[in-house]
């Protein structure tokens, strides 16, 4: 025998499963987006940089690397971290780093930046 009524929809428990999933990821984008808006200010900063000619040393595009991080508010990496070797007639520009985000309790986010860029010397 069946009834003329049939359940339809979701449940109580159901609802707040859905809503704790959605909360979950609401907060991992709060948490994960400021970090790589910052990445995108150091790539913007480094293509820069890259069209950019005629440095001489890498103290040099160091300063430059300090001025415009000061100016994008870039607080994800130091100029000092950015690791600047010859590479025959250009310097090879890479910025490297990790950044671990506190998402709740004891658990972390952690992400990896890496971007590389040719500079022409004199």
């Amino acid at each position: 025998m069946q009834s003329k009524t049939h359940q339809r929809g979701m449940t109580g428990i159901g609802w707040l499963i859905v809503l704790a999933l959605i909360g979950f990821f609401v907060l991992l984008a709060l948490r994960m987006v400021p970090a790589y808006l910052d990445y995108f200010k150091v790539v913007s900063t480094l293509e820069a940089i890259e069209e950019e000619s005629g440095f001489s040393s890498p103290r040099e595009i160091r300063d430059l690397l300090e001025r415009r991080f000061d100016v994008s508010f870039v607080s994800g990496i130091n100029p000092q971290d950015v690791e600047i070797k010859p590479a025959g007639n250009k310097f090879r520009v890479t910025a490297s780093y990790e950044k671990r985000e506190h998402i709740f309790s004891n658990i972390y986010v952690v992400m990896e930046f890496d971007k590389q860029v040719m500079v022409t010397k004199y």
